[in-house]
């Protein structure tokens, strides 16, 4: 889509753009503490429904039904034709008999075959876990990319990962949008996204430090990105418009994940940039470093 050498001089304005990282990861984390997430049923718990419909219905229309009843939220497998699981994300009673009276209504003749009340399907011993799984896997890309490049590289990816990923979730608890077992994929992906366009245009500075002595560091970083520069502008254009499309017509079950991975492709675009080659340049600066 784009084939043009670029001569854009990124690095003139690289203490802006950190500064600007800077307010927003503060900005996320300040969300984060003072607002929180809007936590979905399965990381608060909530009640199961289990129903069965006169007639055989699609999910979507029970879905439907079940936003007019205030829980467009709610989560809903069909394991037969007319039967249905719906696991609501409110635990209170009267909330619950309201859902039902809506669904007796709309639906004469259904049957409530089972009502309990659910505990959350990623518990703390799970988050624990995931907490450190996330942890080694940090380690091991740091370790990775110092044996593959250098030191300094692989200190400027992981703080652009940590850059996405907090920023990620400052918009989510910033528009209140649901946090859920999907979101959780959709940070996974923005991680390997974004590490992958970060590796991309480190890749062309390893190729391009041989120049370092003539050329000095801004200028070496500056080439190489905008030698990557078209690659990285039609990843991003054909990775976000499907996702765009997911978002803007795939259903509200797809719409937080879509919505997450939209973020992400920005956010993790600006990042391979303005986080880490801006880094990069300043720690360089502050310290030389010889081939």
């Amino acid at each position: 889509m784009f084939g043009k050498n670029f001569s854009i001089d990124f690095m003139n304005v690289r203490r802006i753009a950190l500064l600007l990282s800077i307010i927003l990861v503060l900005g996320s984390i300040s969300l984060l503490v003072f607002r929180g997430l809007n936590l979905g049923i399965d990381f608060r718990g909530g009640n199961l429904l289990q129903i069965q419909l006169p007639a055989p219905t699609d999910v979507s229309e029970v879905r439907s039904v079940m936003s007019e009843a205030g829980a467009e939220q709610a989560i809903i497998q069909a394991y037969s034709d007319r039967g249905f699981i719906i696991r609501l994300k409110t635990d209170s009673d009267e909330a619950v008999s309201s859902i039902l009276s809506v669904l007796k209504v709309k639906y004469p003749g259904m049957e409530l075959l089972r009502l309990e009340k659910v505990g959350p399907v990623v518990g703390k011993a799970l988050r624990k876990q995931a907490i450190v799984a996330v942890c080694i896997a940090l380690v091991g890309i740091l370790i990775y990319i110092t044996l593959r490049f250098r030191f300094r590289f692989a200190v400027v990816s992981v703080i652009a990962l940590v850059h996405d990923s907090l920023i990620t979730l400052g918009v989510f608890s910033l528009t209140g949008r649901e946090i859920s077992l999907p979101f959780i994929a959709a940070i996974l992906t923005i991680v390997g996204y974004s590490l992958n366009d970060t590796i991309v245009v480190l890749d062309r500075i390893r190729e391009n430090w041989k120049s370092l002595g003539k050329e000095g560091i801004i200028n070496v970083l500056n080439m190489s990105i905008n030698q990557t520069l078209s690659r990285t502008i039609n990843t991003s254009l054909t990775t976000f418009l499907p996702v765009a499309a997911l978002f803007l017509w795939g259903g509200p079950v797809i719409a937080n994940f879509a919505f997450a991975i939209m973020v992400g492709i920005i956010v993790g675009t600006y990042s391979s940039i303005y986080v880490a080659s801006a880094l990069l340049a300043e720690w360089y600066l502050a310290s030389p470093e010889k081939k």
